[in-house]
């Protein structure tokens, strides 16, 4: 069992080896404490670390393993010190789910980078040594610090992507002041975060051009999503009519590719920063120097950042590109994940279709 708890009342889809196919799967969720909110999940987001983790491909993965860590859903019991949750509330759960709420980190609300770490939302080490497992699953118990309000006018099949992939790309845009009306952004990679970083570019008054060594993603930039400029990589004509003329760039492709040629674009006191995993970041100090410009990493965000973000998506009807389906799609959903055949998330409609 993965938790506490003497019926096996959680239905979810497991992977069992590194194969990474799902199939149906039983186990316990821990009891409600006093400081957990019980979610019954309605809807959860297909990251590719999902695919990460189901195949093993950091050789960590702990099975059975149920993914998912954009989860939306509704709230259906709450613990006795529980104040902010009522029963009824939408909610949301993102990619950890702990942290030691006593280190500097914790203490400003920017948990994931707690000091003692923060734990992941499926295949981490709880700190009571259970392994977590995530939203491919009926429901969820978590501590109500690591749950988000969702107005119940945001829809909760939307909510869900903002939970990895809306959080990756906002909190950076937040910390390095995107948000400023008139400056102009680049964005590398047109997948769940790229396009979630143009969309959140044209909300904050940016000029948004996005950088694609292909061709075909030119009218989808432009029409689908509203971008104001198009640039192919490839061609080194248009990169070189668009030296210096970026004041952030924002990189979220995993796969290897060179970044001189990026840096270039960048203004003085330009910034990049890289949200994805390539195998090696590699560049000329030159082009990082000369105009002083700064290489910033980052993944996720903490509590403060996610509910603000979640409330500038509702305030603002910024929604996620998504596609809606059922968990026993879940196993081609990965593939064409790893295929990058979607535009641009999957999210799994659990309350309608896991069943037991």
């Amino acid at each position: 069992m993965s938790s506490e708890g003497v019926t096996e009342d959680c239905l979810g889809w497991a992977a069992r080896d590194p194969s990474g196919v799902l199939s149906p799967y039983k186990f316990s969720r821990r009891a409600v404490g006093d400081d957990d909110v019980y979610v019954k999940i309605t809807h959860c987001g297909v990251c590719y670390a999902d695919v990460i983790w189901t195949r093993n491909h950091h050789h960590d993965s702990k099975y059975p393993l149920v993914p998912g860590h954009e989860i939306a859903g509704i709230v259906t019991k709450v613990g006795s010190n529980v104040h902010r949750f009522n029963v009824g509330d939408h909610v949301g759960v993102g990619t950890y789910v702990n942290s030691c709420r006593d280190c500097e980190f914790c203490n400003d609300q920017v948990e994931v980078n707690c000091v003692k770490g923060s734990v992941f939302t499926f295949n981490g080490v709880d700190f009571d040594g259970t392994i977590t497992k995530g939203g491919y699953s009926s429901h969820i118990v978590v501590h109500e610090r690591y749950c988000f309000v969702i107005p119940k006018s945001y829809p909760l099949a939307s909510a869900a992507p903002l939970l990895c992939a809306g959080i990756t790309v906002y909190s950076p845009m937040i910390r390095h002041k995107m948000n400023q009306p008139g400056k102009s952004l680049g964005v590398i990679g047109l997948g769940g975060l790229g396009h979630m970083a143009v969309k959140f570019g044209k909300a904050f008054g940016l000029n948004v051009t996005i950088l694609s060594s292909s061709i075909s993603k030119k009218e989808e930039a432009l029409t689908l999503l509203g971008a104001d400029k198009f640039v192919l990589s490839s061609d080194p004509e248009q990169m070189k009519a668009s030296a210096k003329s970026l004041d952030f760039i924002i990189d979220t492709a995993s796969g290897d590719h060179p970044f001189d040629p990026y840096m270039s674009l960048l203004k003085t006191y330009g910034v990049f920063v890289l949200v994805g995993f390539p195998s090696v970041i590699k560049f000329g100090p030159a082009n990082l120097n000369i105009g002083m410009k700064t290489l910033s990493g980052s993944i996720t965000g903490g509590t403060k950042d996610i509910q603000e973000m979640i409330n500038f998506c509702a305030e603002k009807e910024i929604y996620p590109n998504i596609e809606v389906i059922p968990i026993e799609y879940a196993n081609e959903a990965l593939e064409r994940v790893v295929n990058k055949d979607v535009k641009y998330r999957f999210v799994i409609d659990i309350e309608n279709s896991l069943k037991a």
